[in-house]
């Protein structure tokens, strides 16, 4: 990428005078998209959706079309209209979690709702109105000039809320299609601060689950106990030789392909503002997870993860009930680094489980590969850029963020880097009842929208 990017001009302003004279209209808009439901993990409204969003990409300008998938259908809007000019892919998923459970919804999950300067209805923040935004921006500069500063795809997934289960062949069947400079991702949140943020990579994410049966029945824990073996002692005996009092995960080989942070990753890091104790008051916690001394951020952006989700077997009702049970089972996942594989993970963690207890089923589940992208990257500089001319303030440059995003399909099939920037409020409540977006966060997604535009085609060879 060239480095020479001139200033905003007159062209970008124009723009935003566009895009504050249109505020109420394009929040009318968004909550009527929001209306519409698209569950995917119920298949519930996922093709009325995407015929949808085929036609307001078509009106406002761009070529779009669904794709089919294995599962739900991809939604792939374009315009490249100007030759040898650098292209931005946008990326989105239309598709939003199960509403569950209503009754803790103060106002029905699909009728948007405003309430203190929020708009409140499942799927406004991860991620219709997130994506919404980005439309808008693309729509501000086809109206105000007829054309865009640089050439854009749009990609909406329909199955990010059920683990992206088909982008990866999807991306790599499109390869051709897909072509571009960079990706932009607009998910997730800001700091609770305000603070726009953008994010340089993923953690990725391996699930597996553990089973164990010995005996034919549940037994009498008087009568056999000492005699049948337990097999909730079976898997709490397994699963404390994957993790050491330390807080060490132990399985071997799991750490060998880890790519360590640099040291302006490292840096970065260390920068990020954090309030240590308000932060476990917040969560009830007296400490942090073993092992002490690892700084914070450390711990979500440059180290896997082993968790037990959940482990089950034997009586759980009030009182007691004297019962030695005959089977049991965990669900465990591991958050995955780069430039750790799922496939290198789940077959170390089988290896484990066979050489310390064989008579343990393992049941892989997949998962998602990780992501990094370089923070020296001069893609960055221009996000950067764009950020500071849409909200007048810096953002807080993450090397990573926590949790899993599909960024891998950019980075690792498509060969180009891909960035995370999000426009929601920190306390969305995605996932879960009562999910909103401040209405201020959505107006400065789109602007913010607009400025990468205008970056992206300010770039000069």
């Amino acid at each position: 990428m060239p480095s020479e990017i001139p200033a905003a001009g007159a062209a970008l302003g124009a723009v935003f005078r566009h895009i504050d004279a249109e505020k109420d209209d394009f929040l009318r808009r968004v909550m009527d998209y929001v209306r519409h439901p698209s569950i995917s993990a119920q298949n519930v409204g996922i093709t009325e959706v995407a015929r949808l969003l085929v036609g307001m990409l078509r009106e406002i300008g761009l070529e779009a079309e669904t794709l089919p998938t294995d599962g739900h259908p991809i939604v792939l809007g374009r315009w490249q209209k100007k030759p040898g000019a650098p292209t931005v892919l946008l990326y989105g998923h239309y598709d939003v979690q199960p509403p569950d459970p209503l009754e803790a919804w103060l106002s029905p999950p699909f009728e948007p709702t405003i309430r203190d300067g929020r708009i409140y209805a499942r799927g406004i923040g991860d991620n219709k109105g997130q994506h919404f935004a980005q439309l808008l921006a693309i729509e501000s500069h086809l109206k105000v000039h007829g054309e865009l500063p640089c050439n854009v795809i749009f990609l909406l997934e329909g199955e990010e809320e059920v683990g992206s289960p088909h982008i990866a062949d999807f991306v790599a069947a499109h390869r051709d299609r897909l072509k571009a400079d960079f990706v932009v991702t607009a998910d997730g949140p800001i700091h609770e601060s305000g603070t726009p943020t953008m994010t340089y990579g993923v953690r990725g994410i391996a699930s597996f689950e553990l089973r164990v049966k010995h005996a034919s029945r549940d037994v009498h824990s008087g009568n056999f106990g000492g005699v049948v073996p337990n097999p909730i002692w079976t898997l709490v005996q397994l699963l404390a030789t994957m993790k050491d009092a330390s807080g060490e995960i132990t399985i071997d080989g799991l750490h060998d392909a880890i790519v360590p942070p640099t040291e302006l990753e490292l840096a970065a890091a260390a920068r990020l503002p954090l309030d240590l104790d308000a932060t476990k008051a917040k969560l009830g916690l007296t400490r942090l997870d073993l092992p002490p001394g690892r700084p914070y951020y450390d711990r979500l952006m440059f180290h896997p993860t082993l968790t037990i989700n959940g482990l089950h077997g034997g009586y759980g009702g009030p009182g007691m009930k004297t019962v030695l049970p005959c089977e049991a089972f965990a669900k465990c996942d591991i958050r995955l680094v780069e430039a750790m594989t799922v496939e290198d993970v789940l077959g170390k963690v089988e290896a484990h489980v066979r050489r310390y207890a064989p008579e343990v089923e393992f049941v892989p589940f997949g998962g998602m590969l990780p992501s990094r992208v370089p923070m020296a990257s001069p893609y960055g500089a221009l996000i950067r850029s764009a950020i500071e001319l849409a909200q007048g303030r810096s953002p807080l440059e993450y090397p990573s963020m926590g949790g899993s995003l599909p960024d891998y399909v950019f980075t690792k099939i498509l060969g180009v880097p891909a960035f995370v920037v999000p426009y929601a409020n920190a306390d969305e409540a995605n996932h879960a009842p009562n999910e909103n977006m401040k209405i201020d966060c959505f107006h400065n997604g789109i602007r913010t929208g607009a400025a990468l535009l205008d970056r992206v085609g300010a770039i000069r060879g």
